[in-house]
């Protein structure tokens, strides 16, 4: 009889990078899917990026954010999936227009966070910090004064392993990503965005949907302030240039109708970094991190 009731529901089938975290942020988008709709069982369906599979480079030097993506677009638009989860930092500035973000999940803590080898309690000056985020390098560098960076990639766990071998004096993380591992317990210290400001759209999973797909059961499980934040963020980031190299960020956090908007920006010339902030109504937070942007690039 369960069987039977299974088999009447439609099956929507989910895409996912096959990481251990990005499994267990889909299955969570899984989870709400269900909940908000009596009438749906969803299916994941793993695959690895070519991001994935390059791991001795930096994003820079192998193509970008969209080397994350493009095999879960591909499988998209192949029909081979429904829709597919992704953490929203890591998407592309431009979304292709077949390809719609449909909804944004709730917020996870959007901060950084340092995490020490097992059993330090400080850091060892003597050894680099692991980040291969110029981002965190700079704001890092300007909170802990003398110390250094050093790039690393892998997996949260890999890079776990490695600061724990003695290769780095601490790593500076996401705490989204912890969290929702269940490694909460490996941060030491977490960095308040007035410290560093976080990537954009970091703590936000972005749900993106096919051709055809109906996008009304996406938006069921939509969070309107990480909505808010999301596309403010992104357009914040578009408007003053930013790639995957770059440090330059945006930060938003909606409080009832108005939205406050923090930004980061380099002066790679200068070797300076720029912070300012705007606020307004949050139905304008778009147009407000525009503004911001512009404001900021004159300076």
């Amino acid at each position: 009889m369960l069987e039977d009731k299974v088999q009447k529901k439609r099956i929507i089938r989910v895409g996912s990078r096959a990481s251990r975290l990005a499994v267990l942020q889909s299955e969570i988008v899984m989870r709400q899917i269900e909940e908000a709709c009596p009438d749906v069982c969803t299916e994941l369906v793993t695959m690895k990026t070519t991001g994935d599979k390059i791991l001795d480079k930096t994003l820079d030097q192998i193509g970008g954010k969209g080397l994350f993506v493009k095999e879960l677009d591909e499988a998209l638009r192949a029909g081979e999936v429904d829709l597919t989860v992704h953490s929203l930092k890591d998407l592309p500035g431009v979304i292709p227009e077949d390809l719609p973000l449909a909804a944004f999940s709730k917020r996870e803590d959007p901060r950084d966070v340092l995490v020490l080898p097992k059993g330090a309690a400080e850091i060892d000056m003597s050894l680099p910090v692991g980040t291969s985020s110029l981002r965190r390098s700079l704001q890092i560098k300007e909170l802990i004064p003398g110390v250094t960076t050093a790039p690393i990639r892998g997996n949260v766990e890999t890079r776990l392993r490695k600061l724990d071998e003695g290769q780095y004096s601490a790593l500076v993380l996401a705490a989204a990503g912890l969290r929702r591992l269940g490694l909460e317990d490996r941060i030491s210290r977490y960095f308040s965005p007035d410290e560093m400001i976080p990537a954009g759209c970091q703590g936000i999973l972005g749900i993106q949907t096919g051709p055809g797909m109906d996008r009304s059961i996406a938006e069921r499980i939509n969070d309107k302030d990480s909505m808010i934040c999301g596309l403010a963020e992104r357009a914040f980031v578009k408007v003053i240039g930013a790639d995957c190299g770059s440090p330059d960020t945006a930060f938003a956090t909606v409080n009832g109708s108005l939205v406050e908007i923090m930004g980061l920006r380099y002066d790679a010339d200068k070797d300076l970094i720029i912070r300012d902030r705007i606020s307004g109504p949050a139905a304008d937070a778009e147009a407000l991190a525009k503004e911001l942007a512009c404001r900021m690039m004159e300076k």
